[in-house]
């Protein structure tokens, strides 16, 4: 459904937003239109109107309502829709009845963690590398709880899980060659693993092999794989743990895509470093063996508000609701009705967006 036609439904009664969207690779029926056929320009998903909050995974993909239930659909063959099947599914499907779900992430991985409003954390999907925390390595095809806390505030589950505390603190836990977690070693665990003692972090994000977070004072630190310079320090030498990007106090928020990373400022520019060959810096530039192993501003804009990565694309909100993307497009993932990968944003429709995520060859976002 068209802005314009929802406005036009809307001033004669009919509920408004929010509508979810969906456009890119549907091999597996990860838009959830309930079809396997790949979109270069978003489609609506259903008819439902309370969609809240999204996170996009390999190949599937997972949604918060306004009503606290939490629903997936594509990709299933390691349970990580959470349904207790294994079985793919073209149309969102509910995840077991509970209304009490906050968090959801599955960002370019087989498996999905969850919080709840209880601030206990849950995990289902794939369990090969510990990815759950629970201690184990098998996998489950509906949520368990991963402990019995119930202060966990933040997570962001990739090839390598990155979680904070309630009190601040930062923690790690799955697959861990590239010392993606943090922890000054290179061994996978299988239970959350405090990174330092440090009691400041606010934002955290997780890559390929990567993983960023903020402080509360501003700051950004990366650690893991660096062969493409996706740590932002000036360099390709890898990290098994925190080091500062620059010296700047005005991050506020950060994006790890496979082999790049977006962020942005406070000042409302957004920045972006590491591989480039598909024009996923966003900044000009691309083809075999570009990248920037140092932040590059993309544009001059000061107005961007909200930032996510995919596998090789990018995606950005302003403060005026407006959709823009760029990066590798083979799949139409840039949603610009094209097959032609993008260097720098693209505006996509003229609509008012409240969230977009990327997965790994598709973008979902909610049109308010």
């Amino acid at each position: 459904m068209s802005g314009i036609l929802q406005g036009l439904l809307a001033s004669v009664g009919a509920p408004a937003g929010p509508w979810l969207y969906a456009w890119g690779n549907n091999s597996l029926g990860q838009l959830g239109d309930n079809t396997t056929v790949y979109r270069s320009s978003p489609v609506q998903i259903g008819d439902s109107n309370t969609w809240s909050k999204l996170s996009g995974g390999f190949f599937h993909n997972a949604a918060i309502k306004t009503d606290g239930t939490i629903w997936t659909w594509g990709s299933n063959n390691y349970g990580q829709l959470g349904d207790n099947t294994i079985v793919n599914k073209s149309s969102p499907i509910q995840v077991g009845a509970l209304t009490t779900w906050s968090v959801v992430s599955c960002h370019l991985s087989n498996f999905c963690h969850a919080i709840k409003t209880d601030g206990t954390l849950w995990a289902w999907g794939r369990n090969n590398y510990g990815n759950f925390g629970d201690n184990t390595t098998v996998n489950k095809s509906s949520p368990v709880q991963i402990g019995a806390l119930t202060n966990w505030s933040k997570i962001s589950s990739s090839i390598g899980v990155i979680a904070t505390k309630t009190d601040g603190t930062l923690w790690g836990w799955g697959r861990n060659g590239q010392g993606q977690l943090g922890l000054n070693s290179y061994s996978n665990v299988a239970s959350p693993t405090q990174i330092g003692a440090l009691t400041t972090w606010s934002v955290v994000s997780t890559g390929g092999l990567h993983s960023l977070a903020i402080k509360t004072d501003g700051t950004l630190w990366a650690w893991g794989y660096n062969g493409f310079g996706q740590l932002g320090i000036n360099n390709t030498v890898s990290r098994s743990s925190p080091v500062q990007v620059g010296a700047l106090t005005t991050w506020s928020a950060v994006s790890g895509g496979a082999y790049f990373t977006l962020a942005l400022k406070t000042d409302g520019t957004i920045w972006s470093w590491g591989l480039g060959s598909n024009g996923q810096l966003g900044a000009g530039g691309g083809g075999a063996g570009y990248y920037r192993s140092s932040p590059v501003q993309i544009g001059a804009l000061t107005t961007w508000s909200k930032i996510e990565t995919g596998g090789r694309t990018g995606a950005a909100i302003k403060t005026d609701g407006t959709l823009w993307t760029w990066g590798y497009n083979d799949f139409g993932e840039v949603g610009d009705n094209s097959a032609t990968n993008k260097s720098s944003p693209v505006q996509i429709g003229a609509s008012t967006w409240s969230v977009v995520t990327c997965s790994r060859s598709n973008m979902l976002a909610i049109e308010d």
